[in-house]
């Protein structure tokens, strides 16, 4: 079953999508200044850093939050 969600921003965006704008808006210093996440400090990758969010929900909804406030419209 799939069922349109047309109030959830986040609908039809992938993890890697959504990390791949911020890493392009903030670059990441930025991502680390705004959400202290060690992966986007220590030796960070796209796909380093989504191997920690997908292992660790509550990185994952600061990353997911910080996309939110940033490109909402």
């Amino acid at each position: 079953m799939n069922h349109p969600q047309p109030n959830n921003p986040l609908h039809g965006l992938s993890l890697e999508t959504i990390l791949t704008r911020l890493f392009e808006r903030y670059g990441w210093a930025g991502l680390y200044e705004e959400i202290n996440i060690n992966c986007f400090y220590s030796d960070p990758s796209i796909k380093s850093s989504l191997k920690f969010l997908r292992k660790t929900q509550w990185a994952r909804d600061k990353v997911e939050a910080l996309y939110i406030k940033t490109f909402a419209d």
